[in-house]
C-alpha cells in the first residue's frame, strides 16, 4: 500500500491534469487496484425526503426559493414511505442510501425528530445511511451517529474563490466548519463538487486541492456534473467535456487513493463506454434511481444493462469501513 498523501500542491494536481489522458488513467488505475477492488462499484441510493422552498440562492438549484422553477414544494415525506423506498432500492442492490432534504441548516424539531426515525429504520435494514441536510451542529450530529448514521454528506460545490459568483447565502468558510463538524463526532464525511458551472479548469484543480489536503481525506468525494435547469440562473449552461470529467476522477483517485470516488449527476448523459472510463480511471460507486433529487438519472434497467456489459460487481455496505482496518 502506498503512503497516503494529505500535503498536495495545486501545481502537482496541475502536473497530473498536464498528462496525456492515457497516461493519466494507467496511473490512476494502478492506484486504484491498490486499494479498491476492481470492478466493483458501490450502488447508492438518493431519497429527497423534503423537495423545495429553500432559503439558499444555490444558482444551479431547482429547489431555490429564489427562482422561478418547474418545482413546487413539498411536505416532508413520511416515515412509512422513506422506508418503502429504501427497501425497494436495497432490493435493487443499494448499499448505501442517502437522505437529502432542502434545508438551510438542521433544526431540533419534529422534521428532525422523524430523519432520526427514518435513518434508524434504514440502518437495521443493514445499509450504510447518509444524510444531507445543510448545517448541522455537534449535538445534532452525535444523535443522528448514535441512530445510526454512517456518513454526512455537504458537498463544497467548487473552488472558494468561484463559490462567491455560485451561492451568497453561506460561506465557503461555513461549508468547511460544517465538515469538521462532523468528523469530530466520528462520522464519515462525503463532500464533493459540481463542475460545469462556468468554472475554470484551476477552480476544479482547487477544489481537488481543499479535499485532498483535508486529513484525513473524505470517506467518499461525489463528483457531479451540472444539469442545467430551466429557471436557474445556469440554465444555459454547456456541458463540459467526457475527457474532463476522466480526467477529474482520475486526479482524485490518485490524490485520494482510498476514497469512494462517486460519478454522480450528470451519468444520464454518459454513453456506457463513457462511464466504463470513469470505472477505469478510479470512480467506483454510482447513484441508481430515476432521479437524483431533482433531476433525472439513469434508468435502473440502463445500468442492469451496463454492469452487466461491463462485468462490473456490486459493492456490498461498509466495505471501505473494512479495508481501513
Amino acid at each position: 500500500m502506498m503512503f497516503i498523501r494529505t500535503d498536495w500542491t495545486v501545481d502537482e494536481l496541475h502536473e497530473l491534469y498536464e498528462m496525456s489522458l492515457i497516461e493519466l488513467v494507467t496511473k490512476a488505475n494502478h492506484i486504484h487496484s491498490q486499494h479498491h477492488k476492481v470492478g466493483e462499484v458501490q450502488v447508492c441510493h438518493l431519497i429527497s425526503i423534503k423537495t423545495g422552498g429553500c432559503i439558499e440562492d444555490c444558482k444551479y438549484c431547482a429547489q431555490s426559493s429564489f427562482y422561478q422553477t418547474n418545482l413546487k414544494a413539498e411536505p416532508m415525506m413520511g416515515y412509512e414511505n422513506t422506508l418503502l423506498r429504501a427497501k425497494e432500492a436495497i432490493a435493487q442492490g443499494a448499499t448505501r442510501v442517502c437522505l437529502g432534504a432542502a434545508w438551510r441548516g438542521v433544526r431540533n424539531n419534529k422534521q428532525f425528530e422523524q430523519t432520526l426515525r427514518m435513518v434508524k429504520g434504514i440502518a437495521e435494514l443493514g445499509v450504510e445511511v447518509c444524510c444531507t441536510l445543510g448545517f448541522i451542529n455537534a449535538s445534532q450530529a452525535s444523535m443522528l451517529k448514535e441512530a445510526g448514521l454512517y456518513a454526512y454528506n455537504h458537498n463544497l460545490d467548487s473552488s472558494e474563490g468561484f463559490y462567491k459568483t455560485i451561492i451568497t447565502t453561506r460561506s465557503y468558510q461555513e461549508r468547511l466548519n460544517t465538515l469538521d463538524v462532523v468528523e469530530k463526532v466520528g462520522l464519515s464525511v462525503c463532500c464533493g463538487g459540481i463542475v460545469g458551472m462556468g468554472e475554470s479548469k484551476e477552480d476544479r484543480l482547487k477544489l481537488l486541492h481543499t479535499l485532498s489536503t483535508r486529513n484525513p481525506h473524505p470517506e467518499s468525494v461525489p463528483i457531479n456534473q451540472l444539469s442545467p435547469i430551466k429557471g436557474t440562473p445556469l440554465e444555459n449552461q454547456k456541458p463540459l467535456s467526457c475527457w474532463e470529467i476522466v480526467k477529474l476522477i482520475a486526479i482524485a483517485r490518485i490524490a485520494m487513493p482510498r476514497t469512494m470516488v462517486r460519478l454522480s449527476a450528470g451519468r444520464i448523459d454518459m454513453t456506457f463506454q463513457e462511464q466504463a472510463l470513469c470505472f477505469l480511471a478510479g470512480a467506483n460507486s454510482i447513484f441508481s434511481g430515476e432521479k437524483l433529487l431533482t433531476v433525472a438519472n439513469t434508468s435502473i434497467n440502463a445500468d442492469s444493462e451496463m454492469f452487466r456489459q461491463l462485468g462490473l460487481k456490486k459493492q456490498r455496505a461498509f466495505a471501505y469501513e473494512d479495508s481501513t482496518k
